[in-house]
Formats: C-alpha cells, sequence, structure tokens
C-alpha cells in the first residue's frame, strides 16, 4: 500500500472540492504545515536554553568554589607570615636590648673606677711660662693629656676594671652568639631515627592539603638553646602555607634537645630539619 500524506495539498483540495473555499478550515488545512515547522523550530531553541543556562550554571558555581578556596589558601599564608614576623620581633628585641645595657654598665664602671684629685695651688711656685710652638718641637718632653705612675693604685685599679669588663662583655657575646658549626652538634634525645619516629607521628595531615593533594617537603629552620629548647622555627623553603604552619607547629613541639658544645660549653646552634609530607 502506498504511503498517504494527509497534509498533502491535493488531498486538502480534494476534500474542499465543491465546497466553500473562503471557509476558514480551509485556511487552517493549508497552514498546518507551516504551524508545525515553526513549533518544532521553537521546541529546540527551549530545549538549547535550557541546556545553555544549565552549563553557565555549572561554570558559576566552579568559579565561585575555586575563588573560595583561594581567599582560604591565602588568609592560612597570612597567619603563618604573621607568626614569623611576630617571631623575628620578639627575636629582635631579646637580642638588640642586651647592646644598651652592656654599655651603660662600661659607663658606670669606669666612672666609679676613676679617681679625681684636687690640687692646691702653692703661692711661692714660679710662674710658668708658655712656650712657643717652636720651641714645643724642640723640646725632649713628651706631652701628654693623661700619665699613670706604673706603681700607682689608681693606675691598676683602672687597668683591672677595664680587664672585667672586656671579660663580661666577651662572655655575654658568647652566650648570644649563633654557631651553624661546632665541635659537638646538638642531638635529638635517641639520635636522628627518633626524630624522623618523632615528626612522622606527630604530624597531622591538613584538610585542605589532603583533599587538593597537595604534598611535597618543608624545610625548616631552628635555634637549640644552650639548654636543649627550641626557637626561632623558620620556614626556608615552602610549599603550601598549611603543610608549613604544620612543619612549624610540630618541630615547636618536640621535647628538649641534647645542646650542642664548642670548647666544652654549651652553646646556641642553628639547625635544619626537612618535614616530608606524602600522600598514601
Amino acid at each position: 500500500m502506498a504511503k498517504i500524506d494527509l497534509l498533502d495539498q491535493k488531498w486538502i483540495d480534494l476534500v474542499f472540492e465543491g465546497k466553500n473555499e473562503a471557509y476558514g478550515a480551509y485556511k487552517i488545512r493549508q497552514d498546518t504545515t507551516k504551524r508545525n515547522n515553526l513549533a518544532m523550530l521553537f521546541l529546540l531553541l527551549g530545549i538549547a536554553a535550557i541546556v545553555g543556562i544549565f552549563f553557565a550554571w555549572g561554570g558559576i558555581a566552579n568559579a565561585i568554589a575555586a575563588s573560595e578556596e583561594r581567599n582560604e589558601g591565602t588568609e592560612a599564608l597570612e597567619m603563618v607570615m604573621d607568626e614569623q614576623e611576630e617571631e623575628e620581633q620578639e627575636e629582635e628585641e631579646i637580642v638588640y636590648d642586651v647592646q644598651p645595657e652592656e654599655e651603660q654598665v662600661q659607663q658606670d664602671q669606669l666612672m666609679n673606677s676613676e679617681k679625681f684629685t684636687d690640687y692646691a695651688m702653692d703661692d711661692e711656685a714660679p710662674q710658668e711660662v708658655t712656650k712657643t710652638q717652636d720651641e714645643t718641637e724642640k723640646s725632649d718632653v713628651a706631652i701628654s693629656s693623661v700619665t699613670f705612675d706604673q706603681g700607682s693604685d689608681e693606675g691598676q685599679q683602672v687597668l683591672k676594671q677595664n680587664e672585667v669588663v672586656v671579660e663580661k662583655v666577651e662572655q655575654k657575646e658568647e652566650e648570644t652568639k649563633v654557631f651553624e658549626v661546632v665541635e659537638q652538634m646538638p642531638q635529638f634525645p635517641g639520635g636522628d631515627a627518633a626524630l624522623m619516629q618523632y615528626l612522622s607521628t606527630h604530624i597531622k595531615y591538613p584538610v585542605v592539603a589532603e583533599e587538593n593533594g597537595i604534598q611535597g617537603r618543608v624545610v625548616c629552620t631552628f635555634v637549640v638553646e644552650r639548654d636543649g629548647s627550641i626557637t626561632d622555627v623558620r620556614v626556608v623553603k615552602s610549599v603550601d602555607p598549611s603543610l608549613d604552619k604544620e612543619a612549624v607547629r610540630v618541630i615547636k613541639s618536640m621535647p628538649k634537645w641534647i645542646p650542642g658544645k664548642q670548647n666544652g660549653s654549651a652553646v646556641r646552634v642553628k639547625y635544619t630539619v626537612p618535614v616530608t609530607f606524602r600522600l598514601q
């Protein structure tokens, strides 16, 4: 059986043959194909608009999420930088406030060691005559503003006092000096193996870094004090603000070390430790 197209113009003419074609039904039948095409076009345009809105909304949501993550990373970095600046300011206050006190001690000790003597003028002493510059150059007498007698108590008192001041200043400088290499380097209780074990068991992997798949090695430096305590913790090789902050926290929480020694005395030593973050 042949395929019949009921919307063909021939069928419309056949149906309305001998009838009033000016009647509205004939006109509607003629425009049916055009209306169907327009309806299909509007339907496709509507579907395309809905799909476009869906993809646009997904892109906006991803952009908002990425912006929030960047803001969180920036806030974490600012917190780490603020902590480092506070530690540097504390260190500067501790180190640089010592020097004015030492200078004041030296001045007080020197002032206390000096002895002033009042000399009475003798009326019968011969009147001194001022010499000219040529006479002074030809004279064999040495000119000095201060003269100490080798056997006088005043001279020996000042020399001894100066020696004491110098010894105290040198001892104070040695106590505050930070060494990088000494005869006996500082050591974590139990050795390097115990240090690695301590770091691995006390590190808490930051959630933000774990979710973003961030890993690496953070290198930190710190000072082992003369009593074995840890101070001045700094990050010299950064990976991520969250990982840097966790590495600093773990190093600050370490127990006291065995201090380093130089010439048999405990001294301050700068030490470097890498902290590795690796996802399983």
